[in-house]
């Protein structure tokens, strides 16, 4: 790795059926990213090519078999032999014949890329060769059609990285109206891809307290990164609407949620609820809470996406690595048309890379 003061991202292409190839590319034009980070693509340097081709971008694109080669370039950038920040290597994980998946459409081709430039991404951060990992979305079907059976990439890489508990959060960076205090906002998800008729099984005293202990681990390592003390707030969800009206309408918060609550306060966790969570989002937004501990998926993901969707950065709690992504699919219905917005991708290249350095 080259001795800059720069961090090394991993970036993968994610499905290249999607949009996350024109992502890359149109964020890798943003000079608050060339600046901030060295981003080393992992996918296949044709499909990146085309990608730029796409949106018009002049990013010159080199391809690489293996780490030495990305290291011999990256020795250039670090020595001042290569200026330009539109050169960029792509390390070929993916075979060539992820080439020919055709855009927009699910493919086991497309999977098994997306699988692929994952497994390299990973290995590379655990062994020390970057510092961070950044993902493009994959699709859950082509990765199935592949034969990896795994409902998405929090799932994959606790599996990659050898750890049982982790958890994804929707996070927006503070500094703009409604994300949050000076944290910025986090959703962290107790349950997370599967049927909302199977969420009610998965919800524990035990899943719900690790889900709150990694979002106090995380917020209170992010404070003291900016100087600051005090023990973050953590709002925890209600299950059921108007938190189950004291049983009326369900008996999760009074079983499950609010015991899971008193044992993190017990641990010295600053944790509240169960709290309704139609009336509870606003009052998360203007920073009465740094985090929010949601049941199930789309209870987190709605809400943050509503205040702000396009800033809006996953983050996986309970990864030895640094690990983000965008807070989107693969978008196949405008993949190849030009159109896709990068701010996403931007935004989470540059919370690995403030991640990373510390």
């Amino acid at each position: 790795m080259p001795s800059n003061h720069k961090p090394v991202l991993a970036i993968t292409m994610g499905d290249p059926t999607g949009i996350g190839p024109e992502i890359i590319a149109g964020a890798l034009e943003n000079p608050l990213v060339t600046q901030t980070c060295i981003p080393v693509v992992v996918g296949r340097t044709g499909i990146m090519r085309r990608a730029s081709q796409v949106i018009g971008s002049g990013a010159s694109w080199i391809a690489c078999k293996d780490w030495d080669q990305v290291r011999s370039h990256l020795d250039l950038i670090s020595s001042g032999s290569v200026q330009s920040p539109t050169r960029v290597c792509c390390l070929d994980a993916a075979s060539e014949d992820s080439q020919q998946a055709p855009l927009g459409r699910i493919d086991a081709r497309g999977g098994q890329a997306a699988y692929d430039s994952l497994v390299v991404a990973t290995e590379l951060c655990l062994n020390k060769l970057v510092d961070g990992l950044v993902t493009a979305p994959l699709q859950k079907k082509s990765l199935d059609l592949a034969g990896h059976h795994w409902p998405g990439h929090t799932e994959l890489l606790g599996h990659l990285c050898g750890v049982d508990t982790t958890a994804m959060m929707l996070y927006l960076p503070p500094g703009k109206p409604n994300h949050g205090g000076p944290s910025g906002l986090g959703v962290v998800h107790v349950t997370l891809h599967m049927a909302l008729r199977e969420v009610f099984e998965n919800l524990t005293i035990e899943n719900i307290l690790k889900t709150i202990e990694l979002t106090h681990a995380y917020f209170s390592r992010l404070a003291l990164a900016q100087g600051r003390m005090e023990a973050p707030k953590i709002a925890v969800t209600a299950l059921n609407p108007h938190a189950g009206e004291s049983g009326r309408f369900g008996t999760e918060e009074i079983e499950l949620i609010a015991p899971a609550v008193l044992e993190a306060r017990k641990s010295g966790v600053d944790a509240s609820g169960p709290w309704a969570v139609d009336t509870l989002m606003p009052r998360a937004a203007q920073g009465e809470f740094d985090a929010v501990v949601a049941m199930y998926h789309d209870q987190g993901h709605i809400a943050l996406k509503l205040l702000d969707m396009f800033e809006a950065v996953n983050i996986t709690l309970g990864l030895p690595i640094t690990r983000t992504s965008v807070a989107h699919g693969t978008a196949h219905d405008i993949a190849g048309k030009g159109i896709a917005k990068s701010g996403g991708m931007v935004q989470a290249i540059l919370a690995a890379a403030r991640l990373a350095s510390k």
